[in-house]
């Protein structure tokens, strides 16, 4: 539970550095940003870190997104994991639901959309 001075730590899993730049800059001022840039890393920082919201790249070297949110699916039902994927087709988009997102957001980001989605999902 989080304390009313304390920001929402949001976990980016992101292995392009112009696309985390983007992300980390639009959400800093509200949240807390961690960053994983596998799918692995993304799975060991939620362990040790248990973030209030993971926003999750698909197409990660190590492990892909699918399988990481699989994984932190199996500990923890609860946590809003966001996908966000440069492909923008319904099939990819289905493959991300049933892996366990809450939502699916296409790149590149829309920063209006980003941040209504994250307020959704935490309220």
């Amino acid at each position: 539970t989080l304390k009313p001075s304390e920001k929402p730590t949001i976990l980016v899993a992101e292995d392009t550095e112009s696309n985390f730049y983007l992300i980390s800059t639009l959400l800093k001022k509200d949240y807390t940003i961690l960053r994983a840039r596998t799918g692995l890393e993304a799975v060991n920082l939620y362990r040790l870190n248990h973030p209030e919201l993971i926003l999750m790249d698909m197409r990660m070297p190590e492990m892909n997104g699918w399988e990481a949110t699989r994984i932190i699916r199996e500990q923890d039902p609860q946590i809003p994991i966001v996908a966000l994927t440069a492909f923008a087709f319904d099939s990819d988009k289905s493959k991300t639901l049933e892996a366990g997102c809450n939502a699916c957001l296409s790149k590149p980001i829309a920063s209006l959309l980003l941040k209504q989605t994250i307020r959704e999902l935490l309220e």
